[in-house]
């Protein structure tokens, strides 16, 4: 259990370390070469306004920016001003004495691993005119920079100075950390990172031994020069311009930096994102009896999964309860743990002592109805991927779930997975009902509208339920009356007396319905006159929570922005926001299970007159492609400005193609019946759109890939099928079938071709 304690190797001479060499040049440049004195000073407005920055990087940068042009250390007398950040610009404007040593200043650039200084203008010929700065010298200069000049670069030296960024003392991490692996019975494999300190010993004890010797300056500048290089490479082994330390092999070593960046290291591979205890996974399916807040879970796991809880006087005979069931019947449990921390597993219990409670103990019983959970699908893209739920334990093997928490999970059950995590502490519990619960994140904050609404059949049957033309007899009414938690009692009066009594969906749904009042129109409404009240019943008028006019439909009940469920959020908060979900879910999908609700073949056929007005718009645009050709091939074609005549010509094609599917596609639209159960679906928002309609019925339309008519693939030619240079609509990818007549074998393959793009 011991996470190892570090050593340390003490370097010979001091070396550059390679992930602050950037930091230390930009120091280089604010200070002088010879006396590091700050090269500017308060004289300088720039300075002034780098003084103020408060982020010290940015500071940085900035004072490096002020520094960049100066030739020579600027002299002054010897009393020392200090950078004091509290002077007003006034004080800040009197002119300083700056004290510096006099002297020309090097161009000081960065070469691999070396820092270089050169001397432009100097004619004295004992100053070389251009060296390596070693990183023995950058360090003399950096431990001379005053605590005053640091902090106006923005380096703090209470807690950081800057002569700390050159390594003089190589940190080493204990086996753990690098553990060695067993290859087989008798050799052990080392890791990178031991090689790696093996090979900087190695360099250290040689440099020291090359000096101890009396070697040449240039060995033991080759010597330092090997020293740097394993210690760069074993922090970073992918420094550009610099060969990578490989093993025997060819591999590249892994440095520490490759350990921990990216997507599969120490942070995000094994820290943010990893395998955890108190976990579940399971597919999902549909359960629109579950409340929102509810997760049904298989018996199976919640027998597996424990939460341990305090044995109190409050809880204690529940708990030996519990304790009797054991471990292999639910609901009961799993563990004891006494105070001292000692751990007895009920499956193996000998004795009936060892199963005595005692105040203070923790029994790690299985999770049971109403224990919280959170609830996960990945991928988490937002804070809505990962909600609290409570428990209900249920038979077989899937997690169930309320069809309008798919929405902020973007889940389908078509085979999705989801995960569930128990929370383990009190405090966790607390936060995760506080603060993760469905309800509380029906209205997100980052778009300030539902994430969460009514969807699929209870959508359709909420439109449906709420016509002007259902109504329902008494027995049905009792029923559905009984499904509602929250019904108080009284039956509304019926809205037809004679010859028999009868009940509007409209009064049932506004049973549902919290005290709010709210005006709306319904998707079908025309939204040029907003106020008129059409014959349509196309304006929703709540009063009082009594739904007076309007057929609801996705913009009233769906996750948008003022719908019911926003306004219900908004005003009477996130329980009362869960039972109106919860409610109209048990109450419309009651009432469409009696009523009944199919889509057959029989809707996606359109009458003889229809086909005829189709198949005339669709011979038309054919004809009138023709002329197009026709037209360009005898030079008659006008070019649009900026264009090619191809370029023209394949645009008026595509005006022409997809004016045609348009126009057939509303022809087959307004043939439709009221009573169509395709038009009620999309009508209602539930399920598929007006270009579905007209795909299936009419004609499917222009086949695309990037964004232009199918190229052509053989020479001048799309397919074999086709004659060569035809332009026409139906070798370029306009299938003219619809999904109901069937495509040709030509047609289909565009249409997989547009389809895969």
């Amino acid at each position: 259990e011991c996470p190892g304690h570090f050593g340390h190797i003490e370097l010979a001479k001091p070396v550059f370390h390679i992930g602050f060499i950037d930091t230390v040049l930009k120091i280089l440049r604010c200070v002088c070469y010879h006396c590091s004195k700050l090269l500017t000073d308060t004289n300088e407005h720039s300075f002034r306004q780098a003084l103020k920055i408060r982020n010290q990087k940015h500071r940085l940068n900035a004072v490096v920016d002020c520094c960049k042009n100066k030739k020579v250390c600027a002299i002054g007398g010897e009393e020392e001003e200090e950078h004091d950040l509290s002077k007003t610009d006034e004080e800040l404007d009197k002119p300083v004495k700056h004290g510096g040593c006099g002297n020309v200043l090097p161009k000081i650039t960065k070469e691999d691993l070396k820092i270089i200084v050169e001397f432009k203008d100097v004619t004295d010929g004992s100053i070389e005119k251009k060296s390596v700065l070693s990183a023995e010298r950058v360090l003399n200069i950096l431990k001379r920079i005053k605590d005053e000049d640091s902090r106006a670069m923005g380096i703090n030296p209470d807690w950081a100075r800057a002569d700390w960024m050159i390594a003089t003392v190589l940190p080493v991490p204990p086996p753990p950390v690098r553990p060695s692996i067993m290859m087989d019975t008798s050799t052990r494999g080392e890791d990178d990172l031991t090689h790696k300190l093996a090979d900087i010993v190695k360099a250290n004890r040689e440099l020291q031994r090359q000096e101890k010797n009396g070697a040449p300056a240039h060995i033991i500048a080759e010597a330092i020069q090997f020293l740097q290089f394993h210690v760069a490479t074993y922090v970073d082994n992918e420094i550009p311009g610099l060969p990578q330390a490989q093993q025997r092999s060819g591999r590249p070593l892994k440095s520490i930096r490759q350990r921990l960046k990216g997507k599969e290291g120490r942070i995000r591979g094994n820290l943010m994102g990893k395998r955890v205890d108190f976990s579940a996974r399971t597919v999902i399916t549909a359960d629109p009896n579950l409340s929102i807040d509810q997760v049904g879970v298989p018996r199976s796991i919640a027998l597996n999964l424990t939460y341990p809880e305090t044995v109190t006087p409050f809880n204690i005979d529940k708990m030996r309860e519990l304790i009797r069931n054991g471990p292999s019947e639910h609901p009961g449990a799993k563990y004891i743990i006494r105070e001292d921390g000692t751990r007895f597993d009920l499956r193996f219990v000998k004795k009936v002592s060892d199963t005595h409670l005692e105040c203070g103990y923790k029994v790690e019983r299985h999770i049971n109805d109403g224990d919280v959970v959170i609830f996960n699908r990945q991928p988490s893209l937002h804070k809505m991927s990962m909600m609290g739920h409570r428990i209900k334990v249920m038979p077989y093997s899937t997690f169930r779930l309320n069809l309008s928490v798919t929405s902020p999970y973007n889940a389908d059950f078509d085979g999705d997975e989801m995960n569930l995590h128990v929370p383990q502490t009190l405090e966790t519990r607390a936060e995760v009902i506080e603060i993760m619960m469905v309800p509380r994140q029906i209205v997100s904050p980052q778009s300030n509208r539902p994430v969460m609404g009514i969807v699929q059949d209870t959508l359709l049957g909420s439109r449906l339920f709420t016509k002007r033309d259902c109504f329902m007899e008494k027995d049905l009414v009792m029923n559905i009356l009984m499904w509602l938690p929250s019904w108080d009692g009284k039956v509304p009066p019926p809205a037809i007396l004679k010859p028999k009594q009868l009940w509007t969906g409209k009064q049932l749904f506004s049973l549902i319905i919290p005290d709010i009042n709210l005006i709306r129109f319904t998707s079908t409404h025309n939204d040029k006159k907003p106020n008129e009240c059409s014959a349509g019943d196309t304006r929703v008028i709540i009063e009082r929570s009594e739904l007076l006019a309007g057929i609801l439909c996705k913009r009233s009940l769906g996750a948008a922005n003022g719908s019911i469920i926003h306004v219900v959020m908004n005003e009477h908060g996130h329980d009362t926001c869960r039972l109106f979900i919860d409610q109209t879910q048990t109450v419309v999908n009651h009432w469409l299970i009696n009523r009944g609700f199919t889509m057959g073949i029989g809707d996606t056929i359109a009458d003889s007159a229809t086909m005829a007005k189709v198949t005339l718009t669709i011979s038309s645009a054919k004809n009138q492609v023709k002329e197009l050709i026709i037209k360009a091939q005898n030079k008659q074609f006008e070019c649009q400005p900026g264009k090619s005549v191809i370029e023209t010509f394949e645009q008026k094609v595509n005006q022409v193609l997809n004016k045609a599917r348009d126009t057939a596609g509303s022809s087959a639209q307004d043939s439709l019946s009221e009573d169509n159960n395709l038009k009620a679906m999309v009508t209602a928002g539930s399920k598929g759109s007006f270009i579905n309609i007209s795909q299936m019925m009419a004609c499917v339309g222009q086949q695309n890939v990037e964004g232009k008519r199918i190229p052509f693939g053989f020479q001048s030619r799309t397919l074999p099928h086709f004659t060569k240079d035809d332009y026409g609509p139906e070798s370029r990818g306009f299938v003219e079938n619809s999904y109901l007549r069937g495509l040709t074998p030509q047609e289909f393959f565009f249409h997989a071709m547009g389809g895969r793009e």
